[in-house]
């Protein structure tokens, strides 16, 4: 071979990264997802004495931010579909990123509503193409990827909440950690996105409209990502609170509530891989929300913090694997690119995620918590009843 001829070749190899650069990069950008949205969660309360609002203000602006990010799924899989995972991963994360560097700053109330609603469009964004890449690398391995990637977003979250806790304790200003994340996190959004796969066009016969209304199989496999988020919501939401008023927890100790639950998560989801290999996507979907179905009863059934805290980390466990289960299964769906699939099923976990939360709210208000939260029992063995049928439809996929 000439040298020019080797020169060639050696440009076109180093054009391409390799697959371990490429999960790297992956694995930034789920941590950075969560790291940025966790830094929002973090300055909620500073966004309230900021912006001079009360709750039902901070609530509208919180539903801004939710109708951005269905927004954004609405547009997802024709982005990717015609420009690549790469490109709509950098516009996403660099949205995220200024939104949460601009989220002080803004010169009223309606500011900060359209920079929500750009926040949570470009989180969206993210989501679906950095998703659609962690697919992509699960098919080019061949052995499952997904919740390892996932990990990592629960891990960013974890790491932005300590981070932004650590900071506001020292006395550090709420701007200087909004921009140092900010400019920290654009800076690792743009390495990661030099270092995924090159785009490659959806395959002849795959649909390519802009966003494909759940149907079918998809539309099974939404309403499971449905009932899986109103179950994390409602503990994401609730957990502390049902231990502080209905068992009477210190404050201390109910605030464990929402940490066990994400630490279980995150642990479980680093070795959700191993799991997804050995056993089928419907027996580990089925058997996750019968362990999070119990768990949540256990829970409800001790009357004991400890207990609870325990029952807490145990439905962790079993909404671990899930949402990986779910995105690799619509990432698969015979006539569907990946993006399109992901969007699809996303949009309806999206909106049990927002309205699980004030439906387990209205209960409470008529009732009592604890019955409310029998609610999400329910839906956990909803889940685990409609999990064989779903998987087997979405043809055997996310084994």
């Amino acid at each position: 071979m000439s040298h020019a001829s080797q020169a060639a070749a050696a440009a076109s190899s180093s054009a391409v990264p390799t697959k371990s650069i490429t999960r790297w990069a992956a694995r930034t950008l789920f941590f950075c997802a969560g790291f940025l949205f966790a830094t929002w969660g973090v300055h909620i309360p500073t966004v309230k004495q900021v912006y001079a609002v009360d709750e039902a203000a901070l609530g509208v602006a919180m539903l801004a931010a939710g109708i951005g990010a269905l927004l954004g799924l609405s547009q997802a899989g024709g982005l990717i579909g015609r420009f690549g995972a790469r490109p709509v991963s950098l516009w996403g994360g660099l949205a995220s990123a200024g939104a949460i560097a601009l989220l002080l700053v803004m010169p009223s109330f309606a500011g900060l509503l359209v920079l929500l609603l750009v926040f949570g469009c470009g989180s969206s964004l993210l989501d679906v193409a950095m998703n659609a890449e962690a697919s992509e690398l699960e098919r080019r391995e061949a052995r499952p990827l997904m919740s390892g990637f996932h990990g990592m977003f629960s891990l960013g979250g974890m790491a932005g909440a300590a981070l932004g806790s650590a900071l506001l304790h020292a006395g550090v200003a709420p701007m200087t950690h909004v921009l140092a994340v900010a400019a920290g996190g654009a800076l690792a959004v743009a390495w990661a996105c030099t270092r995924m796969l090159p785009h490659v066009r959806p395959e002849a016969g795959v649909a390519r409209e802009k966003f494909m209304v759940p149907r079918g199989v998809l539309l099974l496999l939404g309403a499971m990502a449905a009932l899986g988020f109103i179950v994390e919501g409602a503990v994401y939401d609730w957990s502390v609170l049902y231990l502080f008023k209905e068992i009477g927890s210190p404050q201390n100790v109910a605030a464990l509530a929402y940490a066990s639950f994400s630490a279980a998560m995150a642990l479980t989801r680093f070795g959700g891989d191993w799991m997804r290999a050995r056993f089928s996507g419907a027996w580990l979907l089925r058997a996750s929300a019968l362990l999070a179905a119990a768990s949540m009863a256990m829970v409800l059934l001790a009357g004991d913090a400890w207990v609870a805290l325990a029952g807490f980390a145990l439905v962790g466990v079993g909404l671990a694997n899930v949402v990986p289960v779910l995105f690799s299964a619509a990432a698969q769906v015979p006539g569907v690119s990946a993006a399109q699939g992901i969007a699809s099923v996303a949009s309806m976990g999206y909106l049990g995620f927002m309205c699980g939360p004030p439906l387990i709210g209205f209960i409470a208000h008529a009732s009592s918590l604890t019955a409310a939260l029998y609610v999400v029992v329910g839906f956990a063995a909803l889940l685990a009843l409609g999990a064989p049928r779903a998987m087997r439809l979405a043809g055997g996929a996310a084994k």
